[in-house]
């Protein structure tokens, strides 16, 4: 529940997260119960044992960490906001993941990002590690993974909010169509259809960033 200050009490999402992770998919009723009668000791060991699941989710979906700590605040004003509808129709995590989502969803679009459609965009280490693949003269192994991801990263980060959600849970996280379908609540139709024109979108990218880079190498 808010504090004296307006504000959520959760911690800033850049704070170390504890080993142990707190099993959110079997919160006891009663501590929702209390939680919902406005009890704030109930509802700050709520906000511990969701902490894991929501931080997770919103690192894994927002590249900038200045927008981690806003996005959680809105998520658990948005928990607490609607505790009172939940009906125990679906797992609590599913529930709590699908605000989060939708939250992510919500923040993505405000910040719609640019394509990737010049070479003029990449950085010089993005450059680099574009000609070295289209080469395949591949450079250091621990290298290529994080210069890989940062560019994937900013390729993802162009396409619109819901299909940036579904390509990272299907092919970056690699869960399944129906765990997607848990999470979001979105059908399964949906999800492949989104999945489909994200990857259509994101091998468009690849394709004018190659003729970039072969123009620049001529």
């Amino acid at each position: 529940m808010p504090n004296r200050s307006g504000k959520m009490p959760v911690r800033g999402l850049n704070a170390r997260v504890p080993t142990m992770v707190n099993d959110s998919s079997n919160i006891p009723g009663s501590l929702l119960e209390a939680a919902r009668d406005g009890d704030e000791i109930a509802w700050r060991e709520l906000v511990d044992l969701l902490y894991p699941l929501v931080a997770g989710t919103i690192r894994n979906h927002l590249r900038r960490e200045a927008d981690r700590d806003d996005v959680a605040q809105e998520v658990f004003v948005k928990i607490f906001a609607n505790l009172g509808q939940y009906a125990g129709r679906q797992p609590f995590d599913h529930w709590v993941s699908r605000i989060t989502l939708n939250a992510c969803r919500d923040w993505l679009r405000r910040i719609a990002a640019r394509p990737l459609t010049s070479y003029s965009d990449l950085t010089d280490d993005e450059r680099e590690i574009l000609q070295r693949t289209l080469a395949s003269d591949a450079p250091p192994a621990d290298e290529t993974p994080a210069m890989l991801n940062d560019l994937l990263d900013r390729m993802i980060a162009a396409l619109a909010p819901r299909e940036q959600i579904v390509i990272r849970l299907l092919d970056l996280e690699q869960r399944s169509v129906q765990d997607v379908c848990n999470h979001t609540g979105w059908g399964a139709s949906k999800v492949k259809v989104t999945a489909m024109r994200a990857r259509r979108k994101l091998t468009e990218q690849m394709q004018r960033l190659e003729m970039n880079s072969s123009s620049q190498t001529v």
